[in-house]
């Protein structure tokens, strides 16, 4: 895969230069598109090529992608992470993560720059909540019924873009993805660390992952199999308890002992409300809101990828347990633990 190009969306996120390590890794053309006011902090290589895609205006965004092409060449590829995981009101989850998914597919086409394969970083939250009476895997043929805002507004993205005749998706529904960089894990091995172990609900939860850097692994291996009009569920194939994902995380940190207690659903439900709404009148995101309390109370997160082992004969290189040693390594290294 020498010599391709690559365009990655979304390329100043925890995610996406993680992609756009791998590519440039892999010898790509990297071209990074990210907003003039994102940070650069993980993209300082020199050979990565960027990009501020005007996705408000479509038509500024079809001069841009012309220009770029007539001089440089098609993408053979596209990787599209860009997108919401939380926001300040319902409508900009859809004008983000359908909205403008669809303004970038719809100028590619207009200008006959279609890649060979366009890869949509949707989310196992398109799913909703699994069996959570006889904890069955969640398999890629169930029917999606999210019960997020977030999930929903990824499952309509999904839904178009497979409406399109001949066009060469992938789609690529991770379950939690964790590494490097990545800030909403952090918060968790950060409260570990303190001596803390908190978690929502009584009922058994059943929780899977997937190391950030498996993930671009088995993403450029699709690529380079000429794969395309199929989704994956993606996670390492293991299954944990938050007990054994605090166990690992303790014996990465080196901690003997720590303070776990479970909140009540009935209580963690309007805190969540309250915490939104708040932050809501201040102008301002909430990590904890009404989207965060619903992926809390689902049970079973676990996943079936056989269709992965299938096509590509995927085997993680990272378990939890190295992935987390890993995680917690970089943390340390950078300040950040």
């Amino acid at each position: 895969m020498v010599n391709k190009r690559v365009l990655i969306t979304g390329a100043s996120g925890f995610i996406g230069s993680t992609a756009v390590d791998k590519a440039l890794e892999l010898g790509f053309e990297t071209w990074a598109g990210i907003r003039k006011s994102s940070s650069r902090e993980f993209l300082k290589d020199e050979r990565i090529k960027f990009i501020d895609l005007n996705y408000n205006h479509p038509e500024a965004m079809k001069n841009q992608l012309t220009e770029l092409i007539n001089k440089h060449g098609k993408f053979h590829y596209i990787i599209h992470i860009a997108g919401l995981t939380k926001a300040r009101h319902t409508t900009e989850f859809y004008n983000v993560n359908y909205l403008q998914t669809r303004k970038l597919v719809d100028c590619l086409i207009e200008i006959d720059a279609v890649p060979q394969t366009f890869v949509l970083m949707s989310s196992l939250s398109v799913m909703g909540a699994g069996d959570e009476i006889n904890y069955t895997p969640i398999k890629i043929d169930d029917e999606p019924k999210p019960d997020t805002v977030y999930g929903k507004s990824k499952l309509k993205a999904e839904n178009w873009i497979k409406s399109l005749n001949n066009f060469p998706y992938l789609i690529i529904r991770p379950t939690g993805v964790y590494g490097p960089r990545d800030k909403d894990y952090f918060i968790l091995m950060k409260t570990i660390k303190r001596g803390l172990g908190v978690s929502a609900g009584f009922k058994k939860q059943i929780l899977s992952f997937i190391y950030s850097e498996d993930l671009l692994d088995l993403i450029f291996k699709l690529l380079d199999r000429g794969i395309t009009r199929k989704e994956y569920i993606v996670s390492d194939g293991d299954c944990y308890t938050d007990i054994e994902f605090n166990r690992i995380v303790m014996e990465a940190l080196k901690k003997k002992n720590i303070l776990s207690f479970k909140i009540p659903l009935f209580i963690v439900r309007p805190a969540a409300f309250i915490s939104e709404k708040t932050a809501t009148i201040l102008g301002r995101v909430s990590t904890f809101n009404s989207d965060k309390y619903r992926i809390m109370k689902q049970r079973n997160w676990s996943c079936d990828i056989s269709p992965l082992q299938k096509d590509i004969d995927f085997k993680p290189r990272f378990r939890l347990k190295e992935g987390v040693n890993k995680t917690i390594e970089w943390y340390k290294e950078n300040g950040w633990l």
